[in-house]
């Protein structure tokens, strides 16, 4: 689940690029990984959490990434220093709900939307592919390597890398 030296990758840059642009409002993202912020992203609704931010299950003090490691017992498990109870990453586990208020600006974004980017999602994992029913803008786009289940709505389908194609797009308009 944890993986330090992971950098934001071409899509991540392209989507922070165009949000300084001022033609992105918001990344929605299935991602735990707080790459869409390191590559310069303002606005993320992180569907499943992040594992960036870490809570105590006892006293619910904060702690960082660094922190939660640092603090291991000889098993491996994250232990607060204040009451020894277990630090939990704030992500979503299975069998947890979202967040609602992250779920409610998610919706927002997508219901405000003129046009919709679906992108490196074959829209199986619910409740998050759920979501597109919510756009009802102009045009919806769905970049993917494979076919997805809502290919025939699209008003483009690209079969491709998301990284390629949106690094390719935003360059052909910087």
């Amino acid at each position: 689940m944890i993986y330090k030296d992971a950098k934001p990758n071409k899509a991540h840059l392209a989507l922070a690029q165009l949000e300084k642009q001022g033609k992105l409002k918001a990344v929605i993202t299935q991602n735990i990984d707080g790459l869409h912020q390191a590559a310069g992203s303002k606005t993320v609704y992180e569907l499943h959490g992040s594992v960036l931010r870490n809570t105590c299950t006892g006293c619910h003090e904060k702690y960082t990434l660094d922190q939660m490691l640092e603090f291991r017992d000889e098993n491996g498990i994250p232990r607060c220093p204040k009451c020894n109870h277990i630090i939990k990453p704030d992500v979503v586990l299975y069998e947890e709900g979202l967040d609602e208020r992250t779920m409610m600006n998610a919706i927002q974004a997508i219901a405000q939307a003129d046009l919709l980017i679906v992108g490196g999602t074959s829209l199986v994992v619910y409740p998050a592919a759920g979501l597109i029913r919510y756009f009802q803008g102009k045009h919806l786009v769905l970049i993917n390597k494979d076919k997805t289940s809502m290919d025939d709505i699209a008003d483009l389908v690209i079969h491709d890398s998301i990284g390629k194609v949106l690094s390719e797009s935003v360059e052909l308009y910087d």
